[in-house]
């Protein structure tokens, strides 16, 4: 049991510590993380899509769709194919946003791996996914 309240206090304090990082942004941190996703990722940039990547509801995605569009860092348009679909479009606002916040919102994770080296940040980084993807698939299952 003590393995197991030591693993819970180090998960806490790896929490707290990534979490409380102060990230001085016009926006929350969470809408920043859709517009990181949406500047610097390829393919599908819907609500869904969005929702899908991070795991969230699409309530949670439609809301910081809503709150970045009224903010003016997004632009929805309109799909050809599907008229109920559209694309979220970063403007020239959410670009400038990005890049000048980038390295600072990764700063931990420079550190990370820097410190750690890129085998073990990697290593470190496929177990923290397999977790997920067990807690995922087990709050799935009881939903």
């Amino acid at each position: 049991m003590d393995n197991f309240i030591h693993a819970s206090e180090e998960i806490a304090l790896f929490c707290r510590m990534n979490v409380n990082v102060k990230k001085n942004l016009p926006i929350r941190s969470s809408e920043m993380g859709m517009l990181i996703y949406l500047v610097k990722t390829e393919g599908e940039k819907t609500p869904n899509a969005v929702a899908k990547f991070f795991n969230v509801t699409k309530a949670m995605a439609t809301n910081m769709t809503t709150s970045l569009l009224k903010q003016e860092y997004i632009v929805k348009e309109q799909s050809m194919i599907d008229k109920r679909s559209f694309s979220l479009i970063p403007t020239k606002k959410a670009v400038e946003l990005v890049e000048s916040a980038y390295t600072e919102y990764f700063k931990t994770m420079t550190l990370l791996q820097e410190k750690m080296g890129k085998e073990k940040f990697a290593e470190f980084i496929d177990l923290l996914e397999r977790a997920n993807e067990i807690l995922v698939e087990e709050k799935k299952n009881h939903e």
